[in-house]
């Protein structure tokens, strides 16, 4: 049975590097599909060639300064919003995104750019998210996760500075933003983050 929608909906996946969004937002993909409905799934950086050059990047310490790294994040959010996010919003799919401009504000602001200048940046063009995940985990056992992956991101994998980071993370608000502690067990969480959006689409759905 297919679910149908009233209009798109943004789902969006947020945390330092370990705490387990990518995990999360692939299993809620299968579980939103396995209930019928029609489900998008995207990353930032995404494949446009900005979001590859960010990739080759990240790769070198150093290799970008805070200010090249914003310039880039945002020309390939840019391409992303209009090639993939509003187009599938349209079709009235529910759109799950792996981070999104909080984790611009988070990691750039930790270098030392202005948050609400990012931010006021990108909410000038992006489409803003109807719920958003935050993952919160410690620097260190984010990254003790994470040690064995063959690429290293030397750019932003480092402990002083996703200290930092998880601060900037931790001090978003607002009605659409819910904050998980990500050491609880992977089913919790993704029961957690299941029951939310359910009952966030409750009214918004008929099935044919």
């Amino acid at each position: 049975m297919k679910v149908i929608l009233q209009k798109g909906v943004l789902i969006v996946f947020e945390g330092i590097d370990g705490a387990g969004k990518s995990t999360q937002a692939e299993i809620l993909l299968d579980r939103l599909k396995a209930r019928g409905y029609d489900v998008a799934y995207f990353r930032e950086p995404s494949e446009s060639k900005w979001g590859r050059e960010i990739k080759k990047r990240a790769l070198f310490a150093d290799s970008l300064s805070p200010e090249e790294e914003l310039e880039l994040f945002q020309k390939d959010r840019r391409e992303n919003v209009e090639r993939n996010l509003k187009p599938a919003l349209e079709e009235k799919k529910i759109v799950i995104l792996d981070r999104y401009y909080y984790s611009t504000i988070a990691y750039q602001g930790a270098k030392g750019i202005d948050h609400e200048m990012i931010k006021k940046t990108n909410e000038e063009f992006v489409v803003k998210p109807d719920l958003v995940f935050i993952l919160d985990i410690d620097a260190k056992r984010g990254l003790e996760r994470i040690q064995n992956r063959k690429k290293k991101d030397k750019l932003f994998e480092r402990e002083d500075y996703l200290v930092k980071v998880r601060e900037i993370f931790s001090s978003f608000e607002g009605e659409n933003i819910i904050h998980i502690d990500a050491l609880k067990p992977r089913e919790e969480i993704s029961k957690k983050i299941e029951e939310s959006i359910l009952e966030y689409l409750q009214g918004q759905t008929f099935k044919t």
